[in-house]
């Protein structure tokens, strides 16, 4: 027991301690703005935004609403980040997954708009997902096939996504008898509420289920699967990987082909389920918010839920702020940005605050890809 709370200690410690850090800058942040304005100190002043930010968040059945509205995406995201983690690779092409899973999902809604709801919400999901996959396919390509690094590939592929969205609904699939450039009504595809629960529920719909659904099914895929341990062994160490009969490169496709598959789930989910239409530009940073849920969810599909619904009750939580404290919502991104900061900082903060690293011995994952390889020679 001792071994298992020191080695749960040794995971958790860095995001814990990287959010109760960031807290602590906020504070200075919003104390010494305000003394920069009014020329006065004003300690409470942080203790009313962080009240406010947290009764914004959960302090009525509304608020956790709201929370959860913005926990979906950010959840699928993340397990699209993680994902490509756990098979060493950097997936910072979330956001032009998300827009183009997002773009796929508001065409087919609208094209299948009278549909049964049941039959046209598939249909539209399916599609966002499979655009989605396609988009993370094209730099697990590169990747396997060239050689070139994924983070350069699906930056640029973040661009073009952006721009691509905007060229198709200007000249493709605008509706007309808008005031601006959008695809048309979903009609049946749109994703139902719980309004039927609680009036505090119409604003709820069936995405964060969808969502949280998938939490486990990506767990059992790495962590109880074939799949799961070659993808976790290619990330750990391709050459005992490539040793097993594993086939990286494959590996690499897929595992790419995934994330994004996820992210545009998470695009579609959000277009079907919160704005119900897709503009020409399509203001999110849900792709690259995603990024530092899956880092302070260390990748595991568990943590990265804990992760979202922290990022989903701060962006929940700041629009009360800033109308109850006057602070601006700035201070979210600010405290976002420190998590970032303390969890890339990890060997300076584990170090001077004396923290083991929770990591296994690269020889255990070449032991199991060993007996891996055994197994499948017999």
């Amino acid at each position: 027991m001792s071994a298992r709370l020191s080695r749960a200690w040794a995971i958790l410690a860095l995001p814990v301690i990287s959010i109760v850090l960031s807290v602590i800058v906020g504070s200075l942040v919003i104390i010494f703005s305000q003394w920069l304005v009014s020329g006065e100190l004003q300690p409470g002043l942080a203790f009313d935004a962080y009240s406010s930010l947290v009764s914004g968040s959960i302090g009525s059945e509304r608020a956790i609403v709201s929370t959860l509205n913005n926990t979906a995406p950010l959840l699928l995201g993340g397990l699209a980040v993680g994902l490509g983690f756990k098979a060493g690779l950097f997936n910072i092409g979330v956001q032009g997954q998300f827009l183009m899973g997002a773009l796929g999902a508001a065409v087919t809604g609208a094209a299948v708009s009278a549909w049964p709801a049941p039959a046209a919400i598939a249909a539209a999901l399916a599609v966002g997902s499979v655009v989605g996959a396609a988009w993370g396919f094209i730099p697990g390509a590169l990747k396997a096939w060239t050689g070139a690094h994924e983070v350069v590939t699906t930056i640029m592929l973040n661009f073009i996504g952006a721009s691509l969205v905007s060229y198709l609904v200007l000249n493709f699939f605008q509706a007309p008898g808008f005031s601006f450039a959008r695809t048309g009504p979903l009609g049946n595809a749109e994703l139902p509420t719980l309004g039927f629960l609680s009036p505090d529920l119409d604003r709820l719909n069936l995405g964060i289920l969808i969502a949280l659904l998938l939490v486990p099914a990506i767990w059992w895929l790495l962590f109880r699967s074939t799949l799961g341990f070659e993808i976790r062994t290619v990330g750990a160490n391709p050459d005992a990987a490539r040793y097993a009969g594993m086939r990286p490169a494959f590996l690499t496709i897929l595992t790419m082909s995934l994330s994004g598959m996820l992210a545009g789930t998470a695009g579609g989910l959000e277009i079907l389920g919160a704005t119900h239409y897709m503009p020409a530009s399509y203001g999110s940073s849900v792709g690259f918010d995603s990024i530092a849920v899956a880092l302070l969810g260390r990748s595991h599909p568990v943590g990265i839920l804990l992760a979202a619904l922290l990022f989903g009750a701060l962006r929940a939580g700041a629009g009360p702020m800033q109308l109850d404290a006057h602070i601006p919502v700035e201070l979210v991104d600010v405290i976002q940005a420190v998590i970032l900061l303390f969890l890339a900082a990890d060997v300076i903060v584990r170090r001077l605050l004396r923290i083991r690293r929770a990591k296994p011995p690269l020889a255990a994952v070449e032991a199991s890809a060993d007996s891996y390889a055994k197994q499948t020679s017999l």
